[in-house]
């Protein structure tokens, strides 16, 4: 049947699991860096963290949705990362994560939902469409260094 997990927002202490499942996506992040962008991101009034808590305090995956103003479409929510551990998948992890950042985006009065998902990540296509997400277009993404760190 599947893993038990409790969905809930996140905290700071929750920052290394954090870390640890988006290295598994395949982004190379520190818990320092993790652990610098959370505070910021909890007490925002256009963010929501949440994460699914496993047994023994594991995280099984985290999803972050923002409330974006945008000149040519007004107001938005975008859920712009989502991450479940391997092991979780197919259980309703992430079925339950974008359900609880659709319900912070309905609350703050936003319409509508929209994600981007990388070519690459064929699995997260028929997840999104299976949730009643519709392919709006397929875009190039630039990106330009303007200092190192």
């Amino acid at each position: 049947m599947g893993e038990s997990h409790q969905i809930r927002a996140a905290q700071l202490t929750d920052a290394a699991e954090i870390a640890r499942l988006t290295i598994e996506l395949g982004y190379p992040v520190s818990i320092k860096e993790i652990s610098s962008r959370l505070p910021t991101l909890l007490s925002s009034v256009n963010h929501f963290v949440a994460v699914a808590a496993g047994r023994d305090s594991q995280l099984l995956g985290w999803a972050l949705v923002e409330h974006r103003l945008l000149l040519e479409s007004g107001d938005k929510a975008e859920l712009t990362g989502l991450v479940v551990c391997p092991s979780a998948r197919r259980t309703g992890v992430g079925k339950a994560l974008v359900s609880a950042v659709e319900q912070w985006a309905a609350k703050q009065g936003l319409s509508s939902i929209c994600v981007r998902s990388n070519i690459t990540r064929s699995e997260s296509h028929p997840f999104y469409r299976g949730l009643g997400y519709i392919r709006k277009k397929t875009q190039h993404f630039y990106e330009k260094q303007l200092f190192s760190r």
